[in-house]
């Protein structure tokens, strides 16, 4: 597994937690996150799809779109398992 997918598969994780309880609050990216070049190339990435909202660099959160994808991957792959 590659780096860009470990860190794409935990910042979605974390960001649909938190679309979950709250769909209005931005999720503030550790400095250590944000110095990786892998992690910065994720938040673009997502962003660019209209996966995610950024305010800020760094602060971001789960756009609709981005939760709906993230769920419907998710039932895809437990249909596999």
């Amino acid at each position: 597994m590659d780096h860009e997918k470990i860190i794409r598969d935990g910042l979605l994780l974390s960001l649909a937690e938190r679309y979950e309880s709250d769909r209005s609050e931005f999720v503030t990216l550790a400095r250590q996150t944000m110095d990786s070049s892998f992690a910065r190339v994720v938040v673009a990435e997502l962003r660019n799809e209209g996966h995610v909202q950024e305010e800020m660099r760094g602060v971001i959160r789960l756009t609709p779109r981005g939760y709906q994808s993230y769920r419907s991957r998710c039932l895809s792959d437990n249909r596999k398992n």
